[in-house]
């Protein structure tokens, strides 16, 4: 199993993106790459090297699955996991999220003292 080290977060929301940079910098010690848009990961993904991809699902522009998508046609990023972020957290989304193949789905609000153990346990489970 690879370790978890660099994650590529892609968030339209300053004030959550802070919350999040804080808790999986800070508490999760990983390396963190914040892009504000799908536009915007797609330029800086290759370069940075992620071992998995945090999307939030509703933004402007390319919402996360469109960008999920985009990126895995990048041949270097194709193999790449993804964990969805979302307050759309009914079951029939949740499914709708894991059918285009994300390894699961964290609920906003999220706490940020659990989050990057929250996203550890996903990683471990999924024997990554």
């Amino acid at each position: 199993m690879s370790e978890l080290k660099r994650i590529l977060y892609v968030e339209d929301e300053p004030d959550i993106q802070a919350v999040a940079k804080i808790a999986l910098e800070a508490v999760g010690n990983f390396e963190l790459l914040v892009c504000s848009s799908g536009e915007e990961a797609l330029t800086k993904v290759v370069e940075f090297s992620p071992d998995l991809l945090l999307l939030d699902v509703m933004m402007p522009g390319m919402d996360g699955p469109t960008t999920l998508n985009a990126l895995w046609q990048i041949p270097e990023i194709k193999s790449k996991p993804a964990i969805f972020m979302t307050a759309k957290v009914q079951p029939d989304e949740v499914t709708g999220i894991k059918a285009i193949g994300a390894l699961d789905v964290i609920a906003k609000p999220f706490d940020p003292m659990t989050l990057s153990e929250q996203i550890k346990t996903i990683w471990n489970d999924n024997s990554l």
